[in-house]
């Protein structure tokens, strides 16, 4: 009776253990997960739902920068054929240039290239009298060196419109004495609207491009 009794305990184990293999290896929101997927699930990054309904599409285009605008030759009486693209050649100490130097007889009056206001008016070695004018939208600053003065009343600050005297050729700063000019710069102001800093660009092909007058 006792080798009955095993036999059909063997056979009822039997079966039981082949119900619970089949129902392990079936996908059902019941399965058991390994401890190890718990694991890897719990140091996965979390992507928000915004993110992952987009995480394959291509990336928005960045906006298209402002366009560079045509610049007034700032030296009264001087044709654009006059003019050389300085703006790569070198200088004292290793330096670049980064500007355009327009000759003109000292005393020629300097006009502003574009509408805007000055935001400072300095003397420094270098530069001697200069003027930093900023245009409207903030986007650039106009630079202005080596002047012999600047013109009447011109104050910090103040309004000023394309074409406006502002100041006079000379040869002030490290400027020749012998070869009076205007040393022009134009540059990409920061976020800051620092008048002392900014990336230089060529302002040659941007006064060809304002034809020298309106």
């Amino acid at each position: 009776m006792r080798l009955v009794q095993l036999i059909v305990l063997g056979l009822v184990m039997g079966v039981a253990a082949g119900w619970w293999l089949q129902r392990d290896g079936e996908p059902s929101d019941g399965a058991a997960v390994h401890p190890s997927a718990v694991v890897a699930a719990d140091h996965a990054p979390a992507v928000p739902a915004e993110q992952a309904a987009t995480a394959t599409a291509a990336p928005a285009p960045a906006a298209a920068a402002a366009p560079l605008p045509g610049l007034l030759l700032p030296v009264q009486g001087i044709a654009l054929s006059q003019l050389r693209d300085t703006f790569t050649d070198a200088r004292s100490e290793g330096r670049v240039h980064d500007a355009i130097d327009i000759m003109a007889t000292a005393g020629t009056p300097v006009l502003a290239v574009a509408d805007g206001h000055v935001e400072k008016l300095f003397d420094s070695k270098r530069g001697g009298l200069t003027i930093y004018q900023f245009e409207p939208s903030g986007r650039w600053c106009y630079y202005y060196a080596h002047l012999q003065r600047y013109a009447d009343g011109l104050a910090e600050k103040q309004t000023i419109k394309r074409g406006d005297v502002i100041g006079y050729v000379g040869s002030t700063g490290n400027a020749n004495p012998e070869a009076p000019h205007l040393h022009f710069e134009m540059h990409v102001l920061g976020p800051e609207k620092q008048w002392w800093k900014g990336e230089s660009i060529n302002p040659y092909p941007l006064l060809k491009k304002g034809d020298g007058g309106d």
